[in-house]
């Protein structure tokens, strides 16, 4: 089963807004940007996928991605991460593309062996229709989705996510395929993930350092919340 990437980016102004307490909007861009940039790195690094495609509606996203290797569809304007989503698997679907790999841009601590793991829980000639998923750290999202075909289910990203995909999967008659894998589980929406995040120490790209000097800025400590003290 040949098998491509598909990274969903929106734009980063006014990115990753829940961490406002801890970051002013311009130092969430950059935080934002850097972790694209990170995840981008380590998806092309992974052995097993036959291409990497960003979808995204937002010029500086797109030019990131072009010259960091990744073929770029873009969108007219940008309909939220299941909007994009959709439209980037229709485009695949014309492509004839046998398999999609979903993965979002804000998780810092995915490295390459991350992705080959989840490749590597495809059985050899395994045929459509499949469906894997990678639910987050709490179960309450879906970090990562591999479908055979890129249409297999309806996707719908957000709270509950990942109920909401596995239902989906048993609907079709499929059985109900996860695997857990701790760096792609964390994903960075809330402070409580930044913190989570740092704690790990990991210094595989520039997420962790741009983030500590993000908030080393600060003069109000990570642990104490917007109103609180």
């Amino acid at each position: 089963m040949n098998v491509v990437a598909l990274m969903p980016v929106k734009g980063f102004h006014n990115a990753k807004q829940r961490l406002s307490p801890l970051l002013s909007g311009a130092a969430r861009e950059i935080l934002a940007e850097t972790m694209f940039r990170d995840v981008l790195r380590q998806v092309r690094l992974a052995r097993g996928l036959v291409g990497t495609f960003v979808v995204t509606g937002d010029d500086q996203v797109a030019a990131i991605a072009s010259a960091a290797g990744a073929e770029v569809i873009r969108e007219d304007a940008e309909n939220g991460e299941t909007g994009a989503v959709d439209f980037a698997r229709r485009e695949l679907q014309q492509e004839d593309c046998e398999a999609v790999l979903i993965i979002p841009a804000d998780m810092p601590l995915v490295r390459a062996e991350d992705v080959e793991a989840v490749l590597e829980q495809v059985p050899v000639g395994a045929l459509a229709p499949y469906a894997l998923l990678v639910p987050s750290h709490d179960k309450l999202g879906t970090n990562a989705l591999l479908l055979a075909p890129p249409d297999v289910i309806p996707l719908r990203f957000g709270h509950d996510s990942f109920t909401f995909h596995l239902s989906q999967v048993r609907a079709q008659g499929l059985p109900a395929r996860f695997v857990e894998n701790e760096r792609i589980a964390l994903d960075i929406d809330e402070p409580k993930d930044l913190e989570r995040f740092l704690a790990y120490g990991y210094q595989g790209g520039e997420s962790t350092r741009v983030a500590q000097e993000l908030l080393a800025a600060r003069v109000t400590p990570i642990g104490e919340r917007s109103g609180g003290a």
